[in-house]
């Protein structure tokens, strides 16, 4: 971190800067080492190899030079994969000019003992295992490795040869870390119940070309990790954890993210996480690199009796500026007396823990342009600073803070967003909330679901829904109680979103099913698709009979699109399922994946291969079923194991297979099932519905299990197709 506060460690478009700034600090590190040590016997300067000059190199330029003229280093060396001009060297001699295969024999021929490694993340384990056995110190810079085994490689090369590694994590070596540590200690801020960490800086589209690895997760098969979270806001991180005395490994006991890209690119430009600590604190992270102009980050310790603000990049801790130590002149120093240093890789374990888990997340999720201002040469969120800070206030994630694009996700077909995912709801505990997919749209633009209407404001567009999971309430309102009839009752469970996995068409998704008491009941991976029908339809007519129009009187799109939904549910102990038909409640057997239709629809009608009208289908089983109206049209396909299905027109219209039909549904392990159903333009017929339903069983490949056998209930008891009509109609 330079003086202006910028991170040049890798961020060029900072500038040089001045240098780091020196002063008084307090840290815990090793004994001295044991690798070469001629200068400090002597008295003379002690010898440094830079390896990695360009961009952030720079800075380590300028600070040598400021050593050097003090008499306490001599750069003998540098390595770079080109050749270093001579006025990049100027003030600092002659030094011997190797490349990055040549850095063991550079150290052993200039008797080198520091290095110096401002590399590209990931190339920082080979290149400080070869520093370290070659017999130099290092100071190796942040984020100390690309994943968690690389920095167990270095730790390992550290303790074998004895020598030092101290890492460029230079807001850790600001004296307001330890005098912010005390306050704690004190009790002057009361109990410490969490971290917030706000950052919000802008960086122009070419901050993204300026190397190979920027703005990538992975490089040539090699992991890169580079993204807002682990490299410019590092800092963030790492200061968090060391003032909340979680540093080494073991500190961190679960990671929360939401990483998003607001850019073309792979890696997070603007993203939340939340660290829960052993302990059972917890820090936030809120950082973007899409704001407008810069603000410094900073952090708050949230306590009972008040708080701390300390911005990091200025070392200001509630308006009192602390010194900060040079790192490299604590190394000299460790190196010549032993003193201890400030940022030992040890101190770094606990911020490799959080990166290991940005490493294995499912690649950041793109924020749609609408959401954006594009600028010439750069993208903004507008409001993302007051987000950041928000997030930092309030310990909160952007998809808890109510951002539209934090807590939803577009599919599309062709290039045509056809429906919405919210996979965060913002929903009270009395509709059990659980992710839904609204609005869902025909390709011609036509809503065909309805959320939260005033006559069950527990319907959730398309959802999976389920009325009593060992005895918790997910679908939401009333629970139907035997000889009592729908009743209130605490009973309401949500389902927590935890991972995406990014699929060709849409998405697989983690969730945690949890009980009104917080005890985890299930866990489910679900599919979510959103392909093309490969079947060709006649344009619908109108009602005037006019072809080539839909009966809304709009264009005919000319096609028609899936929605596949599959889950595989795991119970943590076996259970059973029920619905209200289950406990006294006729033709209630409500419960999985259920569609609430526009209810304002003209001439709705239902039917399938077999049968027409509600009283006829509902409960029936049978592969596909349809619900039309004027202007759209569902076809439902089970794929796989088929239930019953549920069925409601008159009252509203609202379809779903009923995994509990008349009678519990006992789950010892899994249950898996999968529903593919095509969203079309205008009113279909029977005939037209069937082709669709058999094209509907291979227009998607969504599979939760990954067996490719999508659709079998492993595990559970009475999941198999009934021969005939399960029940009979209300």
């Amino acid at each position: 971190m330079t003086e202006d506060g910028k991170d040049p460690m890798t961020d060029p478009m900072a500038g040089s800067g001045t240098g780091p700034r020196t002063g008084s600090g307090t840290g815990s590190g090793t004994g001295p080492g044991t690798g070469r040590a001629a200068g400090a016997a002597d008295g003379g300067a002690t010898r440094v190899v830079l390896a990695g000059v360009y961009g952030h190199g720079r800075s380590h330029l300028e600070n040598l030079r400021g050593l050097s003229a003090r008499g306490l280093v001599e750069l003998v060396g540098v390595c770079d994969v080109r050749p270093v001009e001579a006025d990049w060297l100027h003030g600092l001699g002659t030094p011997e000019q190797v490349r990055p295969d040549g850095l063991a024999g550079l150290i052993e021929r200039t008797g080198a003992e520091v290095t110096i490694l401002c590399t590209p993340i990931n190339t920082h384990a080979d290149l400080a295992v070869t520093a370290l056995g070659a017999g130099s110190h290092l100071l190796l810079e942040k984020p100390p490795a690309a994943s968690l085994a690389a920095f167990e490689r270095i730790a390992a090369a550290v303790a074998e040869t004895g020598l030092a590694c101290q890492v460029g994590f230079q807001s850790l070596a600001s004296a307001a870390i330890p005098a912010l540590r005390k306050r704690i200690a004190s009790g002057e801020l009361g109990e410490v119940r969490g971290i917030g960490v706000a950052g919000a800086w802008e960086r122009p589209a070419d901050y993204y070309t300026r190397s190979a690895w920027s703005g990538r997760r992975r490089l040539d098969g090699q992991d890169v990790v580079d993204g807002a979270l682990t490299n410019p806001f590092a800092h963030a991180t790492a200061t968090a954890l060391a003032v909340a005395g979680a540093e080494e490994r073991g500190a961190v006991a679960s990671v929360e993210l939401e990483m998003f890209h607001a850019n073309p690119i792979e890696a997070d430009d603007t993203s939340t996480a939340r660290i829960r600590l052993a302990d059972g604190r917890v820090i936030t992270v809120a950082v973007t690199l899409c704001s407008t102009g810069r603000t410094e980050p900073y952090l708050i310790v949230h306590g009972s009796a008040g708080t701390a603000r300390l911005t990091y990049t200025t070392d200001e801790l509630d308006g009192t500026v602390h010194p900060r130590a040079n790192l490299l002149e604590n190394l000299v120093e460790h190196v010549r007396t032993g003193v201890e240093l400030l940022v030992p890789l040890v101190r770094t374990g606990a911020f490799m823990e959080f990166m290991e888990a940005v490493r294995l997340a499912p690649d950041p999720l793109p924020i749609a342009d609408e959401h954006q201002v594009l600028h010439p040469d750069r993208r903004e969120l507008p409001g993302i600073k007051a987000l950041t800070d928000a997030s930092a206030e309030r310990l909160a994630l952007f998809s808890e803070l109510g951002v539209a694009w934090a807590a939803r996700r577009e599919l599309s077909v062709a290039g045509t967003p056809v429906a919405s995912y919210v996979w965060r709801p913002d929903l009270p505990a009395a509709d059990s909330p659980r992710p839904y997919l609204h609005p869902v749209r025909t390709r011609g633009g036509v809503p065909v679901t309805e959320f939260r209407p005033d006559d069950h404001v527990h319907h959730l567009g398309v959802s999976l829904a389920i009325a009593d999971v060992g005895a918790v309430n997910f679908w939401g309102g009333r629970t139907f109680v035997r000889d009592q009839g729908a009743t209130w009752l605490d009973d309401h469970g949500r389902q927590r979103h935890d991972a995406f996995e990014e699929v060709e068409g849409g998405f697989a998704e983690e969730l945690t099913w949890i009980g009104p008491d917080g005890a985890t009941v299930a866990r489910e991976r679900r599919t979510v698709l959103a392909v093309p029908v490969p079947v060709s339809l006649p344009a619908p007519e109108d009602a005037a009979g006019t072809p080539g129009q839909s009966r809304t009187g709009a264009p005919d799109p000319g096609g028609a699109w899936a929605l596949d939904f599959a889950f595989e549910l795991t119970v943590r102990e076996p259970l059973e399922i029920k619905s209200s038909a289950c406990k006294g409640r006729p033709g209630a057997g409500y419960g999985g994946f259920f569609w609430r239709a526009p209810k304002e629809s003209a001439d709705l009608a239902v039917f399938t291969a077999e049968a027409e009208g509600e009283q006829a289908v509902h409960g029936s089983v049978t592969p596909w079923l349809a619900l039309v109206s004027d202007a759209w049209s569902l076809v439902f396909v089970q794929v796989g194991a088929v239930d019953p299905w549920f069925v409601r027109v008159a009252e509203y219209p609202g379809v779903g297979p009923a995994l509990a039909w008349d009678r519990p549904l006992p789950v010892a392990d899994t249950l898996t099932r999968r529903v593919v159903t095509v969203v079309a333009d205008g009113r279909l017929d029977r005939a037209a519905a069937a082709r669709l339903a058999e094209a509907a069983g291979t227009a998607g490949t969504a599979d939760p299990a990954g067996t490719g056998t999508p659709g079998v209930a492993a595990g559970a008891a009475g999941t198999g197709a009934p021969a005939e009509s399960a029940g009979e109609a209300p």
